[in-house]
């Protein structure tokens, strides 16, 4: 199963510089050599509007789960109709994609081999094949790798612990690497979530 182009791999880690996140973990070693923004001026760049910094914390948000500004408008709007705060429906929304939690219990490396693995029809939500990355998990859905996929390449490694997360999986999820498989247990609460990002700047640019 191919994973991700090689050709991908140099826009993704300018990409994280300009917006200050590691998208990948190859972009994490570059972040310890140059903590700047790409280009000639990343070094010394003028202080932003408030525009700017709202637009580049829904950037940040989108990047994270590399989804489109259609996907993100739809989610705002999912948002905008829950009971409580929206920053915090927001990102729940997106959380709860099939691809983002794939990419959370370890099945995966990076959000972009989570959204393959699910688009090439390798995952099973509930013993039925789920091939759209957008599908929106409930508690107690259960998600394995289908059979016929079991023995391919990244799943082996993802079943060795090659892609487990740094430090404790989400407590939303109950993960079985070995039987490659997981539980959505609950809805998230916002703090549990691992994304980098002022979603209440994100919510503003919305809301403007």
């Amino acid at each position: 199963m191919e994973v991700c182009s090689v050709n991908q791999s140099r826009p993704k880690v300018k990409k994280s510089r300009a917006l200050g996140i590691a998208l990948t973990p190859k972009a994490v070693k570059y972040f310890e050599h140059r903590p700047y923004p790409p280009g000639e001026h990343g070094r010394g760049r003028k202080q932003n509007s408030d525009y700017k910094v709202r637009l580049l914390e829904k950037q940040r948000l989108r990047a994270q789960y590399d989804i489109s500004e259609r996907q993100m408008v739809r989610a705002y709007d999912r948002a905008r109709k829950t009971e409580g705060k929206t920053s915090d429906a927001l990102v729940i929304e997106l959380e709860r994609r099939l691809d983002a939690l794939v990419l959370r219990s370890g099945l995966a490396r990076t959000i972009y081999q989570a959204r393959q693995m699910v688009v090439h029809g390798h995952i099973a939500v509930n013993d039925r094949k789920v091939d759209k990355p957008s599908y929106r998990l409930k508690p107690d859905d259960v998600v394995r790798v289908r059979e016929r996929s079991r023995t391919k390449h990244p799943f082996l490694v993802a079943r060795e612990g090659g892609y487990a997360p740094d430090g404790e999986t989400p407590r939303y999820l109950e993960v079985n690497l070995e039987a490659l498989a997981f539980r959505l247990d609950r809805t998230p609460n916002r703090k549990e979530i691992p994304v980098v990002c002022d979603e209440q700047m994100v919510i503003e640019y919305y809301a403007r």
